[in-house]
């Protein structure tokens, strides 16, 4: 008896750094300065289809750090891999893309973030870990309470 369902394939092709940034437009005098940093993480993930079952997954990570209202420096990383997907089906792809393929990229990008602000000549930071799950369905609800408005918006024009 054969089973019309098709077998799940998931690969990873590969995982490399897309683009990188650090600037730190203050120094050298930041140095000179009793520094209180203040960081502000942001993170955004972006999906490219290459092929019919391979994925580019792109995770970018912009730490900002203040200290007494100047920019002590920025670093940006985007951090992307290439994926074989294979039998999944669309509801399954949203979460397979966009939690848990973040998930395998963050460890990188965070790594090349903590590099990069030691090499700025500045104490090392360690991100935390991040529920890309949490994320992904808190931007789905998002999604759907601005869909709700629109469509409310123009039920309310007829």
């Amino acid at each position: 008896m054969s089973n019309s369902q098709p077998e799940r394939q998931f690969a990873i092709h590969r995982i490399y750094t897309k683009d990188v940034s650090f600037e730190s437009p203050n120094a050298p005098s930041i140095f000179l300065e009793q520094i209180e940093p203040k960081h502000e993480v942001n993170l955004g993930t972006k999906v490219n289809k290459i092929a019919d079952e391979t994925f580019e997954v792109i995770l970018s990570v912009t730490v900002t750090t203040k200290s007494n209202d100047k920019t002590t420096f920025i670093v940006e990383v985007h951090q992307a891999g290439l994926f074989g997907v294979k039998g999944f089906s669309e509801q399954e792809l949203g979460p397979l893309l966009g939690a848990y393929c973040p998930n395998l990229l963050f460890p990188y990008a965070s790594a090349s973030v903590t590099d990069l602000i030691t090499k700025g000549g500045f104490p090392q930071l360690v991100l935390q870990p991040v529920n890309f799950d949490a994320l992904m369905a808190q931007r789905q609800q998002q999604a759907a309470a601005e869909q709700a408005a629109a469509d409310d918006g123009a039920a309310r024009q007829h």
